[in-house]
C-alpha cells in the first residue's frame, strides 16, 4: 500500500458536543440563557442537526431536502444548509444563528481521536503518503494546524474546494493523483459507508471506523498500521 486518505470528521477529529458549542457561543456573545433553557436549546439544536459534524436531523423539513443534498458542493450552500437548521430553533439573539456557524469551523471546536496523532507519525516514518478527503464547506486545515497534525498531511482535498462531494469517485481521484498513488494501492479510512465508502469505485480498499466521542474511541485507528504492513 502506497498512501492512506482519511476522512476528517468522526474519523481523525470529533466536533464538540451541541451543549459545549452553544454555551462557548453564549459566552463568546455574553448572551444568558438560564440552565434549564440552555440545556433544552442544545437538544433541539441536536434534533434539528444545526451543528456541521454533529448529529444528523432527525427529520430533514421537507424545503431544505434538495439543499441539504448538496451542502458539501461550496462553502455558500454548507452555510445556508446549517444556518437554516439552527433558524429553526429560536435562540435570544437572531446572530447567535451564524455565530454558532462561525464556532463550529474555529479549532477550538475540534479534538483529535487519541490515536489519531500516533497513526500519522507512524505513517510518515514509514514513508507513506497521507491525504484527507472531506465533505465540507470550509478550511479544516486551521483544525490541523492548532492541533499539530498538519505536518503529517500531504494533501487535502476538500469537497466544496471541487464542487463535487463524497462518494462521487472524483474526489478520491484527485487525492490518488495529488499523492502520485496507484488506487489500488491507497486505503481509505472514514466512519460513512454512503460517502467513504465511493473510494472502491476506483480500486481503493476501505477501512470504516465509529463515529463515537473520543473518550469512547481510543484506539479505532491503530489497525490501520497493521492494514499497510
Amino acid at each position: 500500500m502506497a498512501a492512506v486518505l482519511f476522512d476528517f470528521s468522526g474519523t481523525l477529529f470529533r466536533v464538540e458536543t451541541t451543549e459545549s458549542w452553544l454555551r462557548a457561543v453564549l459566552a463568546e456573545t455574553g448572551r444568558v440563557l438560564s440552565e434549564t433553557e440552555l440545556i433544552s436549546t442544545a437538544q433541539a439544536l441536536e434534533e434539528a442537526g444545526a451543528l456541521p459534524g454533529g448529529a444528523v436531523p432527525v427529520e430533514l423539513p421537507p424545503d431544505l431536502t434538495d439543499l441539504w443534498a448538496v451542502r458539501d458542493e461550496s462553502a455558500e450552500l454548507h452555510r445556508a444548509a446549517y444556518t437554516a437548521l439552527s433558524r429553526r430553533v429560536p435562540l435570544p439573539d437572531p446572530g447567535l444563528h451564524d455565530a454558532l456557524y462561525e464556532r463550529h469551523m474555529s479549532p477550538a471546536a475540534w479534538t483529535p481521536y487519541p490515536d489519531a496523532a500516533e497513526v500519522l507519525r507512524a505513517l510518515r516514518e514509514r514513508g507513506i503518503g497521507v491525504g484527507v478527503v472531506s465533505n465540507i464547506g470550509w478550511d479544516l486545515r486551521p483544525v490541523f494546524r492548532e492541533h499539530g497534525l498538519d505536518p503529517y498531511v500531504d494533501t487535502y482535498v476538500l469537497s466544496y474546494e471541487h464542487g463535487v462531494q463524497k462518494p462521487d469517485p472524483r474526489l478520491f481521484s484527485v487525492a490518488c493523483e495529488a499523492l502520485g498513488a496507484d488506487p489500488r494501492q491507497v486505503l481509505m479510512v472514514g466512519d460513512s459507508r454512503p460517502a467513504d465508502g465511493g473510494a472502491t469505485a476506483l480500486g481503493c480498499r476501505v477501512h470504516f471506523v465509529d463515529h463515537l466521542p473520543v473518550a469512547k474511541r481510543p484506539d479505532a485507528l491503530l489497525p490501520v498500521l497493521e492494514l499497510m504492513r
